[in-house]
């Protein structure tokens, strides 16, 4: 038996050449690191305060030095930016505040000759109220009447009692049209009505128009509220305590989110998107749902368990997100949530971990700093495809954001900007302890950077022969590609409330890591016997920041 145990780094610098991207490969993003880029903090290019397209090829070697397979852009669409966005007023054209439809297609280029693959967003429950379909739409324009969901009332009451995310009513009076609109997000994005055929032919037209571009697949936003009841129910009280009638948890959504139409919805775009593929002889088009629900119901957008009908090729597993606090959880928790998520997921499916995003406070602040490594470690070597978000390969924290300087639509109120708002995970990423963090020339940026780049950013990490977060996620994404990884059977464990073990086999090939939480008794160590994963033979091939261990 040969075993490589990880503990929880100055590990070898590798440096892979990628290979190109060619057509054909249809299992391509089963193993993959996926890098989600948000757009706007991510470089900014021209200096004007924002990121660009040019920013994110500018970082192109530093994608190519990390090992990703495949990056995903949030919104770079043209949009009047009210949900940073997410407010999408032309499916077709790149907002000029990001750059050009030739910038994109140069990023692209770029990308494939280096194998890294380009997920776009696709935002499909919405779009602004500048949109062309919405303004034909509350004017009557024939053909246009019914793109969006319209409902009779008066301006004093509402069609139902149905809440946006962002609070309050989800319904909206168009004086125009004499009639109110559902928007389940911000008053300026309309939901589009799926209950008509011609918006799902629009959709088609523009999948395939950004496929014919060369893009590889879509990451579909908010899908779940995709559909709503016809008879426009009103929905039961949830009777939290301490949630008031404007909060989006004040009710259960029971008639407007994961009705059994949505996900034949998501099943009607894999369908043709891999008719796509199969017609343009093209690689596999991944697509990637954004779902925040129970596991029963997350499992059902991958499509049924025999694989007759197929939906998303993955749909998000948020529970490290959604099920772990700081402040009450335990290792035991941990295991349940990997143990639950693995129980349920049809063997013909592929699972997907992940650690944080744009709309959550991101995880090194969730669940401490001093476990930057050990987290990267689990959901680097459990199974399936690992997602990142911008950052997180270098352990970056939340920013410092004041209530005068946000910008996040659903964060508006002030006594609760700090709860709610998503604008802390969204600060310009830390490349140096340059001006700005090196994310421009020292334009004020469209958020503040963190104070804490002086000494938390990449450039710093990046000294060979010295143990950093970075160096550790580098490592990582290679020893992703090794059998153990990609092959291996999983076992998952608690061995007590702080520490846990992962081990991943292939013949007579193994990973093992160990990892003990440094929430309770951090300063305490400890002697656990495991004799099903005997350490005999093993190797130290990684250790976190810190560790007293020393690699080989």
């Amino acid at each position: 038996m040969y075993l490589k145990a990880i503990l929880s780094f100055t590990i070898f610098a590798l440096h892979v050449s990628a290979k190109s991207v060619h057509k054909g490969d249809s299992d391509w993003w089963k193993h993959a690191t996926f890098y989600q880029i948000y757009p706007r903090s991510f470089k900014d290019s021209n200096n004007d305060g924002t990121g660009d397209i040019p920013g994110i090829i500018d970082k192109m070697p530093h994608l190519i030095d990390a090992g990703i397979n495949g990056i995903w852009l949030s919104p770079i669409y043209d949009s009047p930016q009210v949900d940073q966005g997410y407010d999408i007023s032309n499916y077709y054209a790149i907002d000029p505040l990001f750059g050009t439809l030739d910038d994109l297609e140069n990023l692209i280029k770029l990308a494939h000759d280096h194998g890294i693959r380009v997920i776009m967003d696709f935002v499909p429950n919405h779009t602004s109220d500048q949109h062309e379909w919405f303004k034909a739409s509350e004017n009557r324009t024939e053909g246009y009447e019914d793109y969006y969901l319209w409902a009779d009332g008066t301006p004093e009451q509402p069609p139902s009692n149905w809440i946006s995310c962002f609070g309050g009513s989800a319904w909206q009076w168009s004086e125009k049209r004499q009639q109110y609109y559902l928007h389940k997000f911000a008053v300026q994005q309309p939901d589009l009505n799926y209950r008509n055929p011609k918006v799902h032919d629009e959709m088609k037209k523009y999948l395939e128009y950004w496929m014919d571009l060369g893009v590889d697949g879509f990451r579909i936003d908010a899908v779940e509220h995709a559909y709503e009841v016809k008879n426009l129910t009103d929905e039961p009280r949830t009777y939290s305590p301490g949630v008031g009638p404007d909060d989006y948890n004040y009710l259960y959504h029971i008639y407007t989110d994961n009705l059994p139409e949505t996900y034949q919805l998501v099943y009607e775009w894999r369908k043709f998107i891999d008719d796509y593929a199969e017609r343009t002889g093209s690689d596999t088009k991944v697509i990637m749902t954004e779902v925040y629900a129970d596991l029963n119901t997350t499992m059902l957008y991958y499509g049924s368990a025999d694989g007759s009908v197929l939906g998303a090729d993955f749909t998000f597993n948020f529970f490290f997100i959604q099920n772990i606090n700081l402040n009450n959880s335990n290792a035991n928790d941990l295991d349940a949530i990997v143990n639950n998520w693995l129980n349920a997921l049809p063997e013909i499916y592929t699972s997907n971990w992940v650690l944080g995003n744009h709309d959550n406070r991101r995880y090194p602040t969730r669940f401490g700093p001093e476990n930057k490594d050990g987290f990267n470690m689990v959901a680097s070597l459990l199974p399936g495809v690992l997602v990142t978000y911008n950052g997180e390969e270098f352990g970056q924290e939340d920013g410092e954001v004041t209530y005068d300087q946000g910008q996040d639509p659903s964060a508006r109120d002030p006594a609760t900007f700090d709860q709610v708002s998503r604008d802390f995970e969204r600060t310009p990423l830390q490349w140096d302890n340059t001006t700005n963090a090196g994310f421009n020339e020292g334009a004020k940026t469209w958020l503040p950077v963190s104070e804490k780049y002086h000494t938390l950013n990449l450039a710093s990490q990046l000294v060979e022969g010295e143990v950093s977060h970075y160096h550790n996620y580098r490592a990582l994404i290679r020893k992703r590609q090794e059998n153990p990884a990609k092959f291996g059977s999983t076992t998952f464990k608690a061995l007590s409330d702080d520490t846990l073990v992962l081990k991943r086999s292939y013949e007579n090939d193994h990973i093992v890591v160990a990892f003990k939480l440094g929430w309770h008794n951090n300063s305490v160590e400890e002697t656990i016997a495991v004799p099903e994963i005997s350490c005999q033979n093993g190797i130290v091939a990684l250790t976190s920041v810190g560790s007293k261990y020393t690699v080989g």
